[in-house]
Formats: C-alpha cells, structure tokens, sequence
C-alpha cells in the first residue's frame, strides 16, 4: 500500500518539480540587452535600439550586415523587438532583415515578441512574414508553448490564427496545453489560453512524461475551470 501511495505521489510531483525547474530556466534564459550594451551599440543595432528607420534604411543603402550579430547573438531586429521598435522592425524587414534568426539563447524574434506579451510587435511580425512556428529557446519549444506557459491569451490566439503548431512537444515532454496548466497559476488568462488551444483542436491526449493528460494534471492542481473545460471537450 505504502509503495503505491509514494508512487502516486510522484506521478503528480514530478510535474510540479519539472514546473519550477523550467519556470527558473525561463526566467534566465531570455536576455534583453541591458542599459550598457545599449550605450555601447553602434550602426544598425543603435540604430534598431533607437527605433530610427532612416538611419536603418540609409545603413542598409549602404551596404551594412543586416543580420550583424553582437556578443550575444542578437541581430538588429532582435534588439528592435526586444525594444519594441515597430518602425525599425518594418524598416528592416523592407531592406532584406532576415525575420527569423535565432540569438545564442536560441530564440527569434516571434518568441522574443510572444515572452514579452508584445501583441502589436508580434502582429507586425507575423504580418511581414516571420515564422509562427519555430523551434526554439533551451527546451525545444515554441513561441506558442512559451506564451502558453506565461497566460499571454491574445499572443497564443495570434500564433493559433497563424498556424503555430498546436501540439509540438518539447525537451520537458509538455505541449502548450500542458505547459497552460503546469506552468500557469489557474487564473483567468492561464484559462483564456487553455480555451484557446482546446477551441483550436489541440490533442488533450498527448500525456507528460509521467504519463499524465491535461485533465489529470488540471485536476491535481485543483482547477475546477481547467477541469470543466477539458471534460466539456472530450479529455479524458
């Protein structure tokens, strides 16, 4: 008896130690360049940094590397993004800007859009045709299982409509579904985002590594909303 209540322990456990294991990661691995890199910068990525599109387009005019990296990786419109510098995101793109590098945290811009909650840049973004569904960041997800993760509702109905990959698995074994309910806090918008993926038709079969499904682990954590939706569509 004693053996099959440890291992029933675990099976809900192990989730919520993976949880705060990867909410620790994320919390490191997206980095923004910082007040001195930003004094520091020069050509396109000031430029981007500043948001002055003549100065991108004149740069660009005259022969400058639109995809220039600095030490971390990141290009000209990974620093615009991060800056949410809409018109340089636009002046880049217009002159060539490859849209859908990765930095050295492997993230493109999408996701850096998606982490930030940056509808309007990510709507730019996906206008000017980057990628909705790139593999990406240290856990081998997507900007949908990233902003699925932090509850960004609006972002992951966004990357839905523009055919981000519903059900894409990532190194921790979860889906954007599962990462709504194990990594989310059972609020409105962590429940705005599940709504989400399950209106669209995700598979509420995929299981974590334990072998848990979406309503098993909303129902470990005890989130009669979660619940109530999964059930109402099928989840076993």
């Amino acid at each position: 008896m004693m053996n099959r209540l440890s291992a029933n322990a675990g099976r809900v456990l192990a989730p919520l130690l993976l949880g705060a294991l990867a909410l620790a990661g994320a919390a490191e691995a997206q980095v923004a360049p910082g007040a001195e890199q930003l004094r520091a910068y020069s050509g396109l990525h000031q430029a981007a940094a500043r948001g002055d599109a003549l100065r991108i387009k004149a740069l660009a005019a005259g022969g400058a590397n639109l995809d220039a990296r600095d030490p971390m990786g990141r290009t000209p419109l990974h620093v615009a993004t991060f800056e949410h510098q809409r018109e340089a995101i636009t002046a880049l793109a217009g002159a060539g800007a490859d849209l859908d590098l990765l930095e050295n945290d492997r993230y493109d811009a999408v996701t850096i859009a998606a982490v930030a909650d940056d509808v309007p840049t990510l709507a730019l973004l996906l206008s000017l045709g980057a990628r909705p569904g790139q593999t990406t960041s240290r856990y081998d997800g997507t900007a949908l299982i990233a902003a699925a993760h932090l509850g960004h509702d609006e972002v992951v109905r966004r990357l839905i409509a523009a055919g981000a990959p519903l059900d894409h698995v990532n190194n921790l074994h979860w889906t954007a579904t599962i990462e709504a309910i194990v990594l989310g806090d059972g609020g409105p918008r962590h429940q705005r985002t599940l709504a989400a993926l399950v209106d669209a038709g995700a598979d509420l079969s995929l299981a974590d590594r334990s072998g848990l499904t979406p309503l098993q682990l909303a129902r470990s954590r005890n989130y009669p909303e979660m619940v109530e939706k999964l059930a109402a569509a099928g989840a076993k």
